[in-house]
């Protein structure tokens, strides 16, 4: 005997064969929670230090002299250049720098018994590299010139240079000296200078 329900039971399995895809198509599950990751702030660079340089320097000087000479002072304008070697976090360099201050020797009498002419100063640098800003340590000579007599001290000091740009550099730096005797003429001294600066880099 034929079933008249084959017929009908295959359409109602094709119906929901049908429908089942889309049924499950029609679920999407909810969005995952956005993983936030903190910002680790980036380490500051290291400055580039090296290679050459030119400027100029305005500054006072404070001398204090011996055998009856009277002391002095001045301000100075001054002109260097250098070369600094960059290795990472530690800088060297060499500068040469001239100079002419206002500078008399008095006696004890209240009469000029010299002047100074001009000043020399060759200094090695050595210093710690803190990105933008460099501090330093120097030393070296100073052949100096005067009326009494040539005399060349030495002298040690400290400094420091801030990269406003990549090529300019503004700066300070003090200075000791130490003068034994100008000349043959039984007078010697010794001088502090502070100075700040201005640099190009090349």
């Amino acid at each position: 005997m034929t079933s008249y329900f084959a017929p009908a039971a295959i359409a109602l399995g094709l119906t929901a064969a049908a429908a089942a895809p889309a049924m499950a198509g029609s679920y999407s599950p909810a969005p995952a929670e956005p993983v936030i990751v903190p910002a680790v702030p980036a380490a500051a660079p290291d400055g580039d230090w090296g290679g050459a340089y030119l400027g100029l320097s305005y500054g006072y000087i404070d001398v204090n002299t011996d055998s009856g000479a009277s002391d002095d002072s001045s301000d100075a304008l001054g002109i260097h250049a250098g070369y600094r070697w960059d290795f990472g976090r530690t800088v060297a360099g060499v500068e040469v720098e001239y100079a002419e201050p206002d500078l008399d020797f008095v006696n004890s009498s209240g009469t000029q018994s010299g002047s100074v002419d001009n000043v020399w100063r060759i200094k090695g640098q050595y210093g710690y590299d803190f990105g933008r800003t460099l501090a330093y340590a120097t030393a070296g000579i100073a052949p100096t010139d005067t009326s009494l007599g040539d005399e060349t001290g030495y002298l040690v000091g400290v400094g420091v240079d801030y990269q406003m740009t990549q090529n300019w550099v503004m700066g300070a730096e003090v200075l000791y000296h130490d003068f034994d005797e100008f000349g043959s003429s039984g007078v010697g001294a010794d001088a502090t200078t502070a100075a700040v600066r201005l640099s190009y880099r090349f």
